[in-house]
């Protein structure tokens, strides 16, 4: 409308220069004056006009997150229309941009909202949000105002898991194991009478002087879970047809079983060679094993973040961070290709005295043969080929 509203403007001019008739000219100033009113107060409107978001800025799979827009007219300017715009991923909302068109009183406030459908993955940008504004008949312009950027982390997919049967020989833990070598002297589950052989340090001697004879303790073995999640995002370790739903796949069964450690109260760390787009073209820093829900929190943020691209292979990540890990901690290795340099790397790590335990996420033509080399070199293995796998360590 603004270019039309020059050309009668220039009209005019010519008009008036003809005719020089007063009604014309006074015509002619009354629209430049609202022609330059409208700029300076569309402009001066809108510089009065703040915009804040408030929202859950972390999700889990599957949750709805309301964002509301708060819009608060400092100013003394009323704004006849402004229209809102907030650009958003068709991942979490799948109707287009978010728009509206509103009226703002001077030194008012209005609150406007709408709802995320957190339905992947990932980290995902909110805005840009412009603002446009002008006057009613548009004949001094639209003015465009942007508000930065803020992003909302959406965690994986986490499948409860109630048991699983991972390989430790970290001795003086708070898990309860089979092997009585790992007796834990502060988990006393019964007694008995003395034997010749037995450590005076085992004897009760409060409980020896009641019944007459010595007894000792009873100590209830145990270990201690240190895990470390070693999840393989090389792109070149993936078929292309199953590059999508196979990574992610591999990214849900890392959340589930770092999950599942914190819950037993042990401790989780996490290694990938994936790409966090927070940090450009580089793969995250690992996380050494730790314990709580703050750190398991901070695991799930990178496994929301991490993207899938061609970079080093699992075997590489093996050799680099294996050697940072104490004695006996669990690597749980999450991959699709399985091949030679990564037996070696997982050789090299047994004899640093860590435990293996290999988990093949999607399909492979080779696992078969695969399993058996994994079986005769003992390393556990388990396929994953969809979620329902993990069933067996649901129950």
């Amino acid at each position: 409308m603004g270019k039309y509203f020059f050309l009668f403007l220039v009209v005019l001019v010519v008009v008036a220069i003809a005719t020089k008739e007063s009604f014309v000219l006074t015509l002619l100033y009354l629209l430049v004056g609202t022609f330059l009113l409208g700029r300076w107060w569309g402009r001066q409107a809108l510089k009065g006009v703040v915009v804040r978001r408030a929202y859950t800025g972390h999700a889990f799979l599957g949750e709805k997150v309301r964002v509301r827009l708060h819009v608060q007219n400092t100013g003394w300017l009323p704004l006849a229309w402004m229209r809102v715009r907030e650009s958003l991923p068709v991942e979490l909302f799948s109707s287009g941009p978010y728009q509206r068109v509103v009226t703002v009183s001077p030194k008012s406030e209005m609150s406007l909202e709408y709802w995320l459908d957190c339905r992947k993955r990932g980290y995902y940008p909110l805005g840009p949000l412009d603002l446009s504004s002008g006057d009613v008949l548009g004949a001094g312009g639209t003015h465009w105002r942007s508000e930065p950027v803020e992003f909302l982390t959406v965690y994986p997919k986490i499948i409860p898991l109630r048991q699983v049967k991972l390989p430790s020989q970290a001795p003086l833990g708070t898990l309860r194991h089979n092997q009585p070598i790992f007796e834990d002297p502060s988990r006393i589950w019964g007694k008995r009478d003395y034997v010749a052989g037995d450590s005076l340090r085992r004897v009760d001697w409060k409980s020896s002087a009641n019944i007459g004879r010595l007894q000792v303790k009873l100590f209830e073995p145990s270990i201690a879970l240190e895990t470390t999640i070693f999840l393989n995002l090389n792109a070149g370790d993936y078929e292309m047809r199953t590059r999508y739903d196979v990574p992610e796949l591999a990214i849900v069964v890392a959340a589930s079983l770092a999950s599942w450690v914190i819950n037993v109260r042990q401790a989780v760390g996490l290694a990938t060679n994936g790409i966090d787009p927070l940090l450009g073209e580089a793969p995250p820093p690992p996380l050494p094993p730790r314990r709580g829900r703050s750190h398991l929190l901070r695991l799930l943020e990178t496994l929301a973040r991490i993207q899938v691209e061609e970079t080093y292979s699992l075997a590489d990540l093996l050799q680099q961070e294996s050697h940072s890990l104490a004695w006996g901690t669990t690597l749980v290795v999450v991959t699709n290709r399985i091949d030679d340099a990564l037996f070696d790397s997982l050789f090299a790590t047994r004899r640093a005295g860590l435990n293996a335990f290999l988990i093949q996420c999607g399909p492979t033509l080779n696992f078969d043969q695969v399993r058996r080399r994994a079986n005769y070199f003992g390393f556990p293995i388990h396929q994953v080929l969809d979620e329902r796998d993990l069933d067996i360590w649901r129950k």
